[in-house]
């Protein structure tokens, strides 16, 4: 039997992420396995004390960067590392970017420890669960961003003394998305990727996102490939970009390197594959906005009447979260989809339905962090209030689920296709050529 056979199997897998702590002792028994090829250290503190582990493996000159868990509402990353930490660690299973004797793969376990903290157990297979346990900081408090929202913290500079002392010729960051399709943002085009990253997606039954959010204004080179644009003469931007210079993205660039990020959606949407253009763009970016700030609204309207009970930002995380939003965020993103703000050209279904999800998980997140606070309130107006919030939570979430079709998609598979668009980015960046995508055990998430 071929390698591409075995890959083609069905995945094994339990359907559920390893927890952070799993995470970590899976990799100590990796270490104590393979104790020529893995080292496990901490490369520094969270804010709060916690320690932010490193699982190195191989040995060679050249260096691949993983990191996992950069948003502690985003699982899947724990699982891709532990599955390419298995491949490089077993011997590379015929791939000269995964040969541990030609590449060292250096793979944060969690970046943000102190969020992951603050999350609920892994998602079940419905939304309302996951929003009802999720926790996502604010810019500020996310270390891959924090540079440009409020200054680096000390995971933040523990990973840019990672990269100085690496120097990885790639580093992926491993991301997740609560509903829509799979793609990879690049800070520099790396030919052959995108090829590979379409046929895993397709062989896993992942839709390929077509239009996002998160980087409207990139390259799009391929179906689900967005490049950071050049700067002008003038290193100037083009018009409409963000300038994401000091993020961690970038660091590798002062060493010739680059960043790929990689998503993989936990439920798929169709839609976000359609690249149909839609003749009624404009009407649908005005629904959205109502829909953002309608949502908004209702949530912020129950915190303003819980204010007075619930902990400060200074004492809660999740309380400093729900002030953000509440003081200006939904009002930013609804007034960036109003015609004109997104051109006057048609957007195609895709790219509504990246914006759709976008504007439909503000209020769920918001949702979920309140109904939290108010389920830890001894007050006797908490009762109420939650009550009224979880009509609402509970109207939005089944929207959610059927406005966008979605289902789910195993873990096993975001496993597969994350971890081997990281491999497969890694051939390519090292100059490696085709290989193949699946990493083996990819449907294993805890050993």
């Amino acid at each position: 039997m071929t390698h591409r056979a075995k890959a083609a199997a069905p995945e094994r897998s339990a359907d559920r992420y390893p927890t952070p702590a799993e995470v970590v002792a899976s990799a100590r028994q990796l270490a104590a396995r393979f104790p020529g090829r893995c080292r496990l250290r901490s490369i520094g503190l969270s804010r709060a004390g916690r320690p932010i582990p490193l699982l190195s493996v191989g040995h060679g000159p050249r260096h691949v960067l993983v990191v996992a868990g950069p948003h502690p509402d985003e699982p899947v990353g724990g699982a891709s590392a532990l599955a390419l930490a298995r491949r490089v660690a077993s011997g590379g299973h015929g791939s000269p970017a995964t040969d541990p004797a030609r590449v060292t793969w250096d793979i944060v376990l969690c970046l943000d420890p102190d969020g992951a903290a603050l999350s609920g157990p892994a998602p079940d297979a419905t939304p309302a669960g996951y929003y009802r346990t999720a926790f996502r900081p604010d810019a500020a408090h996310q270390p891959e961003w924090a540079p440009i929202a409020g200054g680096p913290l000390p995971e933040t500079r523990a990973l840019l003394r990672l990269i100085d002392e690496v120097r990885p010729v790639l580093q992926c960051s491993l991301h997740s998305t609560d509903a829509g399709g799979s793609w990879v943002q690049l800070t520099r085009e790396l030919p052959g990727l995108a090829a590979e990253f379409a046929d895993s997606a397709a062989r896993r039954g992942i839709p390929v996102q077509h239009g996002t959010y998160d980087a409207p204004h990139w390259d799009n080179p391929a179906p689900g490939i967005f490049v950071l644009p050049a700067r002008d003469a003038e290193g100037r931007l083009p018009r409409g970009t963000d300038d994401i210079g000091p993020t961690t993205w970038c660091a590798p660039q002062a060493y010739g390197g680059l960043t790929a990020i990689v998503e993989v959606p936990i439920w798929a949407a169709e839609s976000a594959a359609d690249p149909t253009p839609r003749a009624d763009t404009g009407e649908v970016l005005r629904a959205l906005s109502r829909l953002v700030r309608d949502g908004g609204a209702r949530v912020t309207s129950v915190l303003d009447r819980a204010a007075t009970f619930l902990p400060s930002g200074e004492d809660s995380a999740p309380r400093r979260v729900l002030d953000w939003m509440a003081d200006d965020l939904f009002e930013r993103v609804a007034a960036s989809w109003e015609p004109p703000a997104c051109g006057g050209a048609p957007l195609s279904t895709a790219q509504l339905t990246a914006l759709e999800i976008a504007g439909r998980r503000q209020p769920l997140r918001a949702a979920g962090l309140l109904l939290r606070l108010l389920d830890a309130s001894p007050d006797p107006a908490a009762p109420a209030l939650r009550a009224e919030l979880e009509h609402l939570f509970g109207t939005w979430c089944a929207e959610f689920e059927k406005v966008l079709l979605l289902r789910r998609v195993p873990v096993g598979r975001q496993v597969a296709h994350q971890a081997g668009t990281v491999v497969a980015a890694a051939a390519c960046a090292l100059g490696a050529g085709r290989q193949d995508l699946s990493p083996p055990d990819a449907g294993s998430t805890v050993a």
